[in-house]
């Protein structure tokens, strides 16, 4: 149930964009705290991941990023500062999104059988069938993002409720996450606003250690629920547009493989890229990475050592990524093994 709500999510509202080290956050509401019947952090887990389709809604997602990272290609959203982004979910996969760059915008649609999306900065539209989506983690969706941070980290983290918010006009519950003693992470705390009503997860607010302010900020400043106007979700590529199919996900050839070493908190993801595809190698959709971050080296290798707020990175020379919401000695230790 809970992989099926996460995939109607993610399906409405899919976006194109990885925000690399960082968990997806919200800041707090300045409303007055309402008055919600108590509940246990087992049941308010629970309930989130097992909750239905919320239905159709439209919305608001405000971003606050604090990471100190440059924008990335097709993740605008991954340098500093705020964005913002219009989304729309008619159910049944219909979903919009609208993200506005510096010179147009890029839009999203999902019609429930092709997935599209469309650049006005070059005037490209690129499209796959529905459901054939890379695994992302949106950086529009606080709702999916939310849920994955729960499903992940619930087994290695004291779960309490402190508390009720007001968010995007709507009472919900604070859900917090601590990380067991035992895991070696950057990360204080994870909390997350879950709707009284619907539970579906409204903010999702991620503290470093050492921080009092979140290292990186996503969720619904406006939000309502009901029909959506069918128009929303059919695309048609204008006029002059350049049109492309996406490769389907079993033919992708230059897909990076992964491998996952520990897990909850301190979880390393170790990607080996390409072999035309090394620290040195750029082009236009895959930059060059050879003069980020600072050079390391150990019995692993060598390579260079990227930080943020919220995690770090290692690339190393012989062409794999390995990264974490972890200190750098974690990942030196999972390149090792």
């Amino acid at each position: 149930m809970a992989g099926r709500r996460r995939g109607r999510i993610a399906a409405a509202v899919g976006t194109a964009g990885v925000v690399g080290l960082g968990l997806l956050v919200v800041a707090g509401s300045a409303y007055a705290q309402p008055q919600l019947p108590p509940v246990t952090p087992e049941d308010l887990v629970s309930s989130v991941l097992a909750a239905a389709d919320p239905g159709p809604f439209n919305g608001t997602v405000e971003l606050d990023n604090n990471l100190g990272l440059p924008a990335l290609p097709d993740a605008p959203q991954a340098a500093n500062g705020t964005s913002t982004a219009r989304i729309w979910s008619g159910g049944n996969n219909l979903g919009r999104v609208a993200l506005p760059t510096d010179s147009g915008e890029r839009t999203l649609v999902s019609d429930g059988t092709t997935d599209w999306a469309w650049n006005s900065d070059d005037r490209t539209v690129v499209k796959r069938p529905a459901g054939d989506r890379r695994d992302q983690s949106a950086a529009t969706d606080p709702t999916a993002a939310a849920a994955k941070a729960i499903g992940e980290l619930r087994t290695t983290s004291t779960i309490a409720v402190d508390g009720t918010a007001t968010v995007a006009g709507r009472s919900a519950y604070e859900l917090v996450l601590t990380p067991a003693p035992t895991e070696r992470t950057l990360l204080r705390e994870v909390r997350v606003a879950v709707d009284s009503e619907k539970r579906m997860p409204l903010r999702l607010t991620v503290l470093a250690t050492g921080s009092t302010e979140p290292a990186l900020q996503v969720g619904f400043t406006e939000l309502a629920f009901g029909p959506q106007d069918a128009k929303l979700f059919a695309f048609t590529p204008p006029p002059g547009a350049t049109v492309t199919d996406a490769p389907a996900r079993d033919t992708q050839q230059n897909r990076p493989e992964s491998t996952t070493v520990g897990d909850g908190w301190d979880t390393v993801k170790i990607m080996r890229r390409p072999a035309d595809a090394t620290p040195q190698t750029a082009s236009p959709d895959r930059p060059d990475l050879s003069s980020i971050g600072t050079p390391v080296s150990g019995t692993w290798g060598s390579g260079r050592l990227v930080t943020t707020a919220v995690g770090s990175a290692i690339i190393t020379g012989d062409g794999r990524i390995a990264a974490g919401a972890v200190p750098e000695q974690v990942l030196t230790d999972a390149l090792s093994k």
